[in-house]
């Protein structure tokens, strides 16, 4: 078995952004304020590995209501490349005080080789809670594969559960419609779980289910034991409620007799051949 490839992934995350982040902002406490500098913000480009996809704008406007309050308390950190600087972190802050429309911004220019940007950027937003769960799921696949290391390694390295780790990266295999409907929050993670191990076709039925007929993941998961258990769902048939499909099933059977009956979409409709059986509906009903 070959050895697990050992990189300064493997400190940890201290020891990573122990270079970067902390050891600057320990130095910015001990009185070294010459080291923060004010950057002219067109000369600053996000940092290419950068994990996160989506960004809450309203989040950001508030952080730029508190710069404009307050000033930026914490510079940004980026790294000199080429005749600019490239973002190490401070995304939300950079990008809340372009709303401000300020040319400079307060930054620390760091020492750090441009090859340990990948593991810092995805290991810092690892950490945040903004991330959503199919950016994070790729985010710990690249770590995974990059630094060749376990999920055992990975759940020590940022702290998290590996059952939680597991069930992040099993996103991955759901299909691209289910994972842009999870970015876009039209289904929560809790749905999507749901759907991990359906058939392409079968997880693309009751995924327009979910997000047609609104249902919960308590639905969604009677929907998904019916499908296993054999149970055929047609696609005009997507919610014929989960809940109660022995009601409606019953239902069915005892309308039968007064007509062709067809139970759909929350409708019921029933086609009656001749007059005589509109009148014995009539006369049961009433």
């Amino acid at each position: 078995m070959a050895k697990t490839k050992r990189t300064g992934l493997g400190r940890g995350l201290d020891a990573i952004l122990g270079d970067v982040e902390l050891a600057y902002t320990k130095e910015l406490e001990s009185g070294k304020k010459d080291m923060v500098l004010e950057l002219e913000i067109d000369k600053i480009k996000p940092n290419p590995y950068q994990p996160r996809e989506i960004f809450d704008e309203s989040a950001i406007k508030e952080l730029s209501q508190s710069i404009e309050r307050h000033g930026l308390i914490q510079p940004i950190i980026v790294f000199e490349k080429d005749d600019g600087y490239c973002l190490i972190a401070g995304e939300r802050r950079l990008r809340a005080t372009k709303l401000l429309n300020k040319k400079t911004i307060k930054a620390i220019v760091a020492d750090i080789k441009s090859q340990n940007l990948r593991e810092l950027a995805l290991i810092e937003n690892i950490q945040r809670e903004d991330l959503n769960p199919v950016e994070l799921a790729h985010s710990y696949k690249e770590l995974i594969d990059e630094y060749q290391i376990t999920q055992e390694d990975l759940s020590n390295i940022i702290k998290k559960s590996r059952s939680q780790i597991t069930n992040t990266l099993r996103l991955l295999t759901l299909s691209k419609e289910t994972m842009e409907a999870l970015k876009e929050n039209k289904i929560s993670q809790g749905h999507a779980k749901v759907l991990v191990g359906l058939e392409k076709e079968e997880e693309i039925k009751v995924l327009n289910t979910i997000i047609g007929q609104k249902l919960n993941v308590r639905e969604t998961e009677n929907l998904v034991k019916r499908l296993k258990n054999g149970e055929k769902i047609e696609k005009t048939r997507e919610k014929v409620e989960p809940l109660f499909q022995d009601e409606i099933k019953s239902l069915k059977s005892k309308l039968d007799k007064f007509g062709k009956v067809n139970i759909k979409n929350r409708k019921i409709t029933i086609e009656f051949k001749e007059i005589s059986q509109i009148q014995n509906l009539i006369n049961k009903i009433s």
